[in-house]
């Protein structure tokens, strides 16, 4: 089609495994320069934890985050500079983000796995292991949902959505308190959910203190306004005009998947082409989207 219009997507925590960027590397040795430089900005061994792990040194949140945001960033390169890639609008689920950014040229490589690398230390410190809990619902309506939220939550223990991943899958995180008295409700209710193995209840209420913390190290980073519309997390419309506060929010604000995938296909995007490691959002795309003349594609990484 003459009219096509593409969104490059990116992904988040999750879509990490040992092994990821090994081939890319392999078949293109000039993506060394982004690896070494991540590792120059991260501190930790890039390399070692994409390629060998051990799994659970990779799942560790704050090595997660920088290796999944370089291996992303390494694979647009490659699509960049093998094709001429180009994309009509860019966005990147929770984490994903700043991938996103970095592809549109609004963030520097650089900053984007410093703040990664920070934005994994701080989450980490934001809620005590076991404290929090992450659960994903399946086929559940979002208003029913809400109402199960609302009573199980109680004085200091929240629990809320907090990922719109797709009209069959929302994610649910608070404090594990009320995330079990949730789970209880499900139970009696005869709806199907799964315990996610997480550190912490990401993009709740209860990250207030990661955000926060990485609030002044946004203000102060530099975001370039280039040509390129962003689709961010915090409102799933197509902006042209993008600042640290997207990011800051983002932190304890829900992801608007299904609304993105929505509103970009309103705004004529038929193509989606997920960049990194995994295909978690080609998914979830073709749970969104109805049937009709688009394609979903991963590189895979």
């Amino acid at each position: 089609m003459s009219d096509s219009k593409l969104l490059a997507m990116f992904p988040g925590q999750g879509s990490q495994y040992v092994g990821m960027g090994k081939q890319l590397l392999s078949d293109f040795p000039y993506l060394s320069k982004t690896f070494e430089e991540a590792e120059d900005f991260s501190k930790i061994s890039i390399r070692k934890l994409c390629f060998e792990g051990p799994e659970d040194q990779l799942k560790l949140t704050a090595n997660t985050q920088p290796t999944i945001v370089t291996v992303s960033v390494a694979a647009w390169r490659a699509l960049v500079e093998e094709k001429g890639q180009t994309a009509d609008f860019f966005a990147g689920h929770s984490l994903g983000e700043y991938s996103a950014l970095v592809a549109a040229g609004r963030l520097a490589f650089s900053d984007a796995i410093s703040l990664v690398r920070n934005r994994g230390l701080a989450m980490q410190r934001a809620v005590p292991e076991g404290v929090g809990a992450m659960t994903a619902v399946l086929s559940c309506d979002v208003k029913l949902l809400e109402g199960y939220c609302k009573d199980a939550t109680k004085e200091k223990e929240p629990v809320e959505i907090v990922n719109y991943n797709s009209p069959q899958q929302l994610v649910v995180a608070g404090h594990a308190k009320a995330v079990a008295r949730l789970e209880e409700t499900f139970v009696k209710e005869s709806v199907k959910f799964i315990k996610l193995q997480v550190s912490a209840p990401f993009h709740s209420s209860m990250m207030a203190p990661a955000r926060d913390e990485m609030a002044p190290l946004l203000s102060a980073t530099k975001f370039h306004q280039t040509k390129h519309p962003m689709v961010p997390n915090l409102t799933a419309e197509v902006t042209l005009e993008y600042g640290p506060e997207y990011l800051i929010k983002q932190i304890d604000s829900p992801v608007k998947w299904i609304q993105t995938i929505e509103n970009v296909s309103r705004s004529g995007v038929n193509k989606y082409l997920e960049i990194g490691p995994g295909r978690v959002l080609v998914g979830l795309a073709k749970r969104i989207l109805p049937k009709g003349e688009w394609t979903a594609e991963a590189t895979g990484s």
